[in-house]
């Protein structure tokens, strides 16, 4: 719920102005700016977006000091392990769990529209050997608005569960199919009597010479790293899908945008840059000279998986994914040196003065990569497997986007630093030069 308490004073020369300060359900406090340039004639200027917020939003909330994350006011901790991701995904969505009727509804609508076009299978053999997964699953949601061209804001307001349920299910598809193409082996189609999770473990690793088993808690850790990621409020990708949305872009477009920002190192990268630290620390054998490197200020080495742009504490996902990370590798009975690499370099960390008083805590990837690779996923699947989970939270700040009263196109301000004032004027003896080279002579 959103409030006005009273004003902030701006003073400029000697003209006073008022801002109104808005405070928030968890009394989160801004203050609005809105007309600031219409009364004042100046802008604010916040290069990464780090002081500023772009919209009020009721899905996501997350208290960085306090290592709090909830999704429409439910603690993480709360979800995970207790609902399955196709019910997180109706809670975003929807703003409430679904009753046994609704979730019955609402999965029948995933099975329906599994199936990826038999067109847009062709379009996977034009991709090059070896093109990262991840540029193929953006460059095929972009496809899908050719295939499905009627979904605009309209459509989307009136038939949100038909849409979400579409992309939810295709984008496993893709994936799975993107995947069986890179390794040279032909695409499993998705089961009428599998779920979700278990489905895309079924694509991704069955095969006619040898028929994937599914394990029953293999499937609950990748319903519990899809929920883990579903969604973290206005972070690079889902920004980029409002941003781009509020030009009322129709719905593929726009996630393919999300998908585009995701697939950076510093975002959705974030967990195969764990894994290529953890192998570079044990072919050196030393970890203390990593630990050296991450602490010298003129270094630009970082300790991957360490430290949030939000959570200045434990990040409660880490938390979580910690114990997942031990209940997989031994259900598969993997013994792991990256793992046990990990494990002493979070001992370490948290009792170094300098990661403590720096709050550079695990967060949410440094665990994760281990469970993928444990699973069978190739790390160049790794952001992939991010935007499966990522994807019922941009469908969700899309619907919030365009159903608000408040909605425009987003246009961001700037401060120009470029050369003044100067006038056109022509340098005759290089057009001398240039006209001669015309002629021929």
């Amino acid at each position: 719920m959103l409030k006005q308490k009273g004003f902030a004073e701006l003073k400029i020369g000697r003209k006073v102005y008022k801002l109104p300060i808005i405070v928030g359900t968890e009394n989160e406090k801004a203050i609005d700016i809105t007309n600031l340039r219409r009364d004042t004639g100046f802008i604010t200027l916040d290069p990464g977006y780090g002081n500023t917020g772009s919209c009020c939003s009721s899905i996501t909330f997350i208290d960085g000091e306090k290592g709090i994350l909830r999704y429409r006011g439910i603690p993480i901790e709360e979800l995970a392990g207790r609902v399955t991701f196709i019910e997180t995904a109706y809670l975003l969505l929807h703003g409430a769990l679904p009753s046994e009727q609704k979730l019955k509804t609402f999965s029948s609508l995933l099975n329906k529209n599994s199936l990826l076009h038999e067109d847009m299978r062709h379009f996977f053999d034009g991709f090059p050997r070896g093109a990262h997964p991840m540029h193929i699953l953006g460059t095929m949601f972009n496809g899908l608005s050719t295939f499905y061209p009627n979904i605009d804001a309209l459509s989307m307001k009136e038939d949100i569960d038909v849409t979400a349920t579409r992309l939810i299910s295709i984008v496993r598809t893709m994936a799975a199919f993107a995947y069986k193409k890179s390794i040279g082996e032909p695409p499993v189609y998705p089961r009428r009597d599998l779920p979700y999770c278990a489905n895309f473990l079924n694509m991704m690793f069955d095969s006619p010479v040898k028929p994937y088993v599914l394990d029953p808690e293999i499937v609950k850790a990748l319903n519990l790293l899809l929920i883990l990621h579903a969604d973290h409020e206005q972070n690079c990708s889902t920004s980029a899908v409002r941003i781009i949305g509020s030009a009322q872009v129709n719905l593929y477009a726009t996630i393919s945008a999300g998908i585009s920002a995701l697939s950076g190192p510093l975002h959705g990268g974030a967990n195969q840059a764990v894994m290529d630290m953890l192998r570079k620390i044990e072919r050196k054998g030393d970890m203390d000279y990593f630990i050296d490197k991450a602490k010298d200020k003129n270094d630009p080495f970082k300790l991957m998986g360490f430290g949030h742009r939000v959570y200045k504490n434990y990040d409660p996902r880490a938390t979580i994914i910690k114990q997942t990370c031990h209940n997989v590798l031994k259900r598969l009975k993997i013994k792991d040196p990256l793992l046990d690499i990990a494990l002493e370099l979070e001992k370490r960390a948290l009792s170094d003065s300098y990661f403590v008083e720096k709050k550079l805590y695990p967060n949410v990837d440094f665990y994760s990569g281990i469970i993928y690779k444990a699973i069978g996923i190739p790390e160049n699947m790794f952001t992939v497997m991010f935007a499966l989970g990522r994807l019922p939270g941009w469908i969700a700040h899309w619907k919030e986007m365009v159903e608000s009263k408040d909605r425009k196109i987003a246009r961001p301000r700037q401060i120009y630093v470029g050369k003044g004032l100067r006038h056109f004027k022509r340098d005759e003896k290089a057009a001398a030069v240039v006209a001669l080279k015309v002629k021929g002579k």
